[in-house]
C-alpha cells in the first residue's frame, strides 16, 4: 500500500528566510510543469520572527515541519488484510489467509481498531488438539458457525444461540449403551436411526447432528423443538463432520490479544528493526494516525522500502540538512553556497550559482521555465533577497540579485526600502527570547579538514543597543554549548546592518587563535570586531577554514 506519491522540497535547519521562501516557490515551479509528481514544501527547524512576518504579510501559510527524512512504515509496501472479526469460525478466517496467501491475519472492531491476531500456527495448533470434547463449548461456539463449517443446515432450532456447555460425542452405540455416557447438554453426531434419535432427545441434549444428508423424522423434529434442541443436517460423513466441527469456533477465542507487537505508519524504520528480530513474528499489525488496523509488514519489506525523495533547496551540507538525509533519494539541489559534504547514489541535477540568494536562482528559473510568477511568490522571493544580501550590503550580493530584487518588487507591488526596514525589524525583535532561540536561530555547523567542528550563529540587527544586550545573554550559554553535537569551537555574528560591520564572539580550546589567524587581529572584550564583515558564507567562513589548514591543524 502506497499513499500518493510526494517530492519533499526543504531546506535547511535552523531555516532563514530564504530556506522557507525558496522551497514555497519551487514547488510552485514544479507542480506547475511536473504533471505526475506532487511537490510539497517542507521546513527542517523552526521559523525564525523575520520569516514568519514574511509569510503572513503575503498570506501564505508555512511548510509543515518534518525533523526526519528517514523511511517510515508508511514507506513500506504494508499488505492491505482482509476483513476478519472475532466472531468468524477458525474455518472462515483459515479460508480468508489460504486464498490471500498471509499466515498473520489481524482481527478488528466495526471501526477498524486492531482487537487480536491470529495465525497460521494458531490454527493448526487448534486442530491438533483432539483430545478436548468441551473445546467448543468452553470457546462459546454459535449453532450457525458449527452448521456452516460443516456445510449442513439447522432444520429444528435457533441458530443464534450459542454452544455453551457439555461435549461433542459421537452417538454410534444402541439407545441401551448411550444412556451411560451420554450427559444433559452435549452435543451428539448420529446415524440415520430413529430410537437413537430418540434416546438422545430423552436426555436432554442441546444438539443433534445427522450427516450423509439424512432426513430425521417428523416426530424427531416435533420432541426436539419442545426441548428447545438444536438438529443439524450435514452432507457430510461422521467422520468428515468429526474432524471438521472444531473449525467451528469462533476467532476470539484463540485469538491473541496481549503484548501484540505493532508498528504506527509513522514509526521509523530504523527504530522498527530490533523489534522485528526481536520477535521474529512473521507479520506484524500496522496502524494508522487514526488508530486503524490498515494491514501487516514483514521483514521482507524493507527489502522493496521506498525512500521519500526529496529537493534540496539552500544547502547541500550534511549537517545542515534534515535529519537521516542520507536515508532519503535526493533529486535535485538547487543552492548558492560552497560545495559541502552530502553524497548521492547516482547522479543528480545540481544547480549551483554564486548568487547572493537561491531566491534569485528560483527568479531565473520561472523565466527559464516561461512562468508567470505569482505576486504571493514574487513577495516572498523579494524579502529572501533581501534578507540573504541584508538589502544589497553583503559582498554576496550580485547585479543578479540586485536586478531580480527590483523586477519581484514590481510584481509583488512594495517598496524595498520600506519593506526591509519592516522586516529587519520583525526580525530583530529579540528581547522576549531566550539565550538558546537566538543561538540557533540562525546557526551552522561546519566541519573542516582534519574533523575539526566548529559552529557558527548569526544575527542581524538595525538596533546597536540590542545587540550589545544580546552578547551579555549570549556569552555564558556558548560556554554551555561548546561540546554539545561534536561542536569543539563556537561563533557567533552580532551583525550590525546600518554599519555593516561584525561583532564575533568566540568560545572553546583553539577558537581564538583559528580567528586571530584568519582575521591578523586581536579580540577585545572578548570579540573580534570585524568592519565591513557581513556574510557568514564568503566573508567569515572562508578564512576561518584557511586560518585552520595554515596552522597544520589538519593534513
Amino acid at each position: 500500500m502506497r499513499n500518493q506519491e510526494k517530492i519533499f522540497v526543504i531546506g535547511h535547519k535552523n531555516p532563514d528566510t530564504d530556506s522557507i521562501c525558496s522551497a514555497i516557490a519551487y514547488c510552485d515551479i514544479k507542480n506547475r510543469t511536473s504533471q505526475k509528481q506532487r511537490f510539497v514544501p517542507k521546513r527542517a527547524g523552526q521559523i525564525n520572527e523575520e520569516t514568519e512576518y514574511v509569510l503572513s504579510r503575503f498570506g501564505v501559510q508555512p511548510p509543515g515541519y518534518l525533523s526526519n527524512i528517514g523511511t517510515q512504515v508508511k514507506d513500506m509496501d504494508i499488505r492491505m488484510s482482509p476483513d476478519a472479526d472475532k466472531s468468524m469460525s477458525l474455518k472462515a478466517a483459515w479460508d480468508i489467509m489460504q486464498e490471500n496467501s498471509i499466515v498473520s491475519l489481524p482481527i478488528r472492531d466495526k471501526e477498524g481498531a486492531l482487537e487480536g491476531l491470529i495465525t497460521i500456527g494458531d490454527i493448526a495448533k487448534t486442530y491438533m488438539d483432539t483430545t478436548d470434547s468441551y473445546l467448543l463449548s468452553r470457546a462459546r461456539t454459535q449453532y450457525q458457525k458449527i452448521a456452516e463449517t460443516i456445510h449442513g443446515e439447522i432444520i429444528e432450532g435457533n441458530p443464534h444461540g450459542y454452544f455453551i456447555k457439555g461435549r461433542v460425542m459421537v452417538g454410534t452405540a444402541n439407545p441401551d449403551k448411550m444412556k451411560e455416557y451420554i450427559e444433559e447438554d452435549d452435543m451428539i453426531i448420529m446415524g440415520d436411526r430413529e430410537e437413537d434419535h430418540l434416546q438422545a432427545i430423552a436426555q436432554n441434549v442441546s444438539c443433534i447432528i445427522v450427516g450423509l444428508g439424512i432426513q430425521v423424522t417428523e416426530n424427531v423434529v416435533k420432541l426436539a423443538h419442545e426441548k428447545d434442541i438444536i438438529i443439524i443436517a450435514s452432507p457430510y460423513d461422521t467422520f468428515t463432520i468429526a474432524r471438521l466441527i472444531n473449525q467451528s469456533i469462533p476467532v476470539r477465542y484463540i485469538m491473541k490479544t496481549d503484548n501484540l507487537v505493532t508498528f504506527n505508519t509513522e514509526d521509523f524504520t530504523d527504530d522498527i528493526q530490533d523489534v522485528m528480530i526481536k520477535h521474529r513474528h512473521r507479520a506484524f499489525p500496522v496502524i494508522n494516525k487514526k488508530g486503524k488496523c490498515i494491514g501487516t509488514i514483514s521483514r521482507r519489506n524493507f527489502l522493496g522500502m521506498h525512500k521519500k525523495q526529496v529537493v534540496l533547496v539552500d544547502h547541500n551540507e550534511v549537517d545542515q540538512a534534515v535529519d537521516n538525509i542520507e536515508k532519503a533519494d535526493i533529486l535535485e539541489i538547487i543552492d548558492h553556497h560552497k560545495l559541502g559534504t552530502l553524497q548521492t547514489v547516482q547522479p543528480i541535477s545540481f544547480r549551483n550559482q554564486p548568487v547572493g540568494c537561491t531566491g534569485t536562482i528560483m527568479y531565473q528559473i520561472y523565466g527559464e521555465q516561461k512562468l508567470e510568477i505569482p505576486p504571493k511568490i514574487a513577495g516572498l522571493l523579494c524579502a529572501a533577497i533581501i534578507s540573504d544580501t541584508l538589502m544589497f550590503r553583503s559582498p554576496t550580493c550580485t547585479l543578479q540579485d540586485k536586478m531580480a530584487a527590483g523586477a519581484l518588487a514590481l510584481i509583488a507591488d512594495i517598496s524595498i526600502e520600506q519593506f526591509a526596514k519592516e522586516m529587519f525589524r520583525a526580525g530583530s525583535n529579540l528581547k522576549d527570547k531566550s539565550p538558546e532561540e537566538i543561538f540557533y536561530q540562525d546557526y551552522k555547523k561546519f566541519i573542516a579538514e582534519g574533523d575539526i567542528c566548529f559552529g557558527v550563529g548569526q544575527i542581524s540587527s538595525m538596533d546597536s543597543e540590542e545587540l550589545k544586550e544580546i552578547k551579555a545573554r549570549l556569552l555564558p550559554f556558548m560556554v554551555s554549548e561548546c561540546g554539545r553535537h561534536g561542536v569543539t569551537r563556537v561563533y557567533f555574528m552580532l551583525t550590525d546592518i546600518m554599519t555593516q560591520s561584525t561583532e564575533l564572539l568566540f568560545y572553546g580550546e583553539g577558537s581564538r587563535e583559528m580567528a586571530e589567524n584568519a582575521f591578523k587581529m586581536e579580540p577585545q572584550d572578548d570579540a573580534f570586531y570585524l568592519e565591513g564583515v557581513v556574510s557568514r558564507k564568503k566573508q567569515l567562513i572562508p578564512p576561518l577554514m584557511e586560518a585552520a589548514q595554515m596552522s597544520g591543524e589538519y593534513a
